[in-house]
């Protein structure tokens, strides 16, 4: 057997786990099929800015999604069941490499601890605020906060007050939420199959899927 062979052979048998994952955003994931909501923490959404301790704007959506992708990638991913959200997502405690991820992400400052629902890591963002990390180096808004804006303001405009768009793309049928990176430039077309969903429980329920990051 050559070396070069060998080694070919040995990338083939190697695991390649991060071909089961899918990242949505910083505290979403579709591991083998199944959507996770990680139970515990909120991440800034994707098209989210927060603000630097110079009162720079910096995508802190975008770091938060990476981070997760970072945390995942190549590694053995397992999520465990803790309940089912109102979309439909179960919220589960999920590891990589054996690793805590929600622990990760809030540690890191790319999640706030959701403590509406779990204080479960609260010492970890408490740290993280000492540390000024991630999103905790200046003032920033809350991803709950953000949502709400976003979907206020988008309700105003969208049919019947249903403002999440169902679009029909070559990967398959994909919603947008209003605080998707895509929400604004997706325009759509009744005519051609696409539709408004008021939930994204409808959306799901009728088989279109959230957009896939990484």
């Amino acid at each position: 057997m050559t070396k070069l062979f060998m080694i070919f052979a040995a990338l083939w048998a190697a695991p390649l786990w991060a071909a089961d994952v899918q990242i949505i955003d910083g505290d979403t994931l579709i591991l083998k099929g199944v959507t996770y909501r990680i139970n515990g923490i909120d991440a800034p959404e994707s098209a989210q800015k927060c603000v630097s301790d110079r009162g720079k704007k910096w995508a802190c959506g975008d770091a938060a999604t990476n981070l997760l992708y970072q945390i995942t990638n190549r590694a053995e991913v397992r999520c465990d069941k803790l309940a089912v959200d109102p979309y439909s997502r179960i919220v589960a405690r999920c590891f990589a490499d054996g690793q805590d991820v929600g622990k990760i992400m809030v540690a890191k400052g790319m999640a706030w601890a959701f403590l509406k629902f779990s204080d479960e890591y609260e010492a970890e963002q408490n740290a993280a605020k000492a540390a000024r990390l991630g999103v905790w180096r200046g003032e920033s808004q809350a991803p709950w906060d953000f949502r709400a804006k976003r979907w206020e303001n988008a309700t105003q405009t969208a049919p019947e007050g249903c403002p999440i768009k169902g679009n029909i793309t070559a990967k398959g049928k994909i919603y947008h939420t209003p605080w998707s990176p895509w929400y604004k430039r997706t325009r759509i077309s009744v005519a051609h199959g696409e539709r408004w969903f008021c939930t994204e429980a409808e959306a799901i329920a009728a088989g279109w899927r959230a957009p896939y990051r990484r």
